[in-house]
């Protein structure tokens, strides 16, 4: 069986739809945390971790549109995802989010080495991919140093 040019686009914008859920998840659960924190550490959760994830989050979905449109492929919307569960605490939803956003970052490299994107030849969605990842970059370990600091 043949595979075409468009059915590798549609893989590579599924795969790219599942990360931008994997970071919505990740927003929700540091939406969560926000919520039980007090003000000031609130503010930090949100500048250091909230914040990057969210511009993120906006790149990718953006990304995921415009790459649909130049191949003529039915775009995705994206749903507010639920976060995770708040009796874990604020920490515990912190961790979930650390962990979506390790899932989605996986999920976007696979995407940059595969074939199928050099097949298609698509700059603009290889561009939003690492503009994305750059922004995940660093989120573990400024939540690790934010969490240091809880209950104290």
């Amino acid at each position: 069986m043949t595979y075409t040019s468009a059915e590798a686009q549609q893989e590579l914008l599924d795969s790219v739809a599942e990360a931008a859920d994997e970071i919505g998840f990740a927003l929700a659960s540091l939406g969560d945390a926000y919520e039980q924190l007090d003000e000031q550490t609130a503010d930090t959760l949100e500048a250091q971790l909230f914040g990057p994830v969210q511009a993120a989050y906006g790149r990718l979905k953006r990304t995921h549109a415009e790459s649909a449109r130049r191949h003529q492929l039915a775009s995705r919307t994206f749903e507010p995802q639920a976060g995770g569960l708040p009796s874990v605490g604020a920490k515990g939803l912190i961790d979930q989010a650390v962990e979506a956003v390790g899932r989605a970052d996986s999920m976007l490299a696979a995407v940059q080495d595969s074939p199928f994107l050099i097949e298609v030849g698509d700059v603009e969605l290889r561009a939003g991919l690492t503009e994305t990842r750059e922004l995940l970059g660093g989120v573990g370990g400024r939540a690790r140093e934010l969490e240091r600091t809880l209950g104290r």
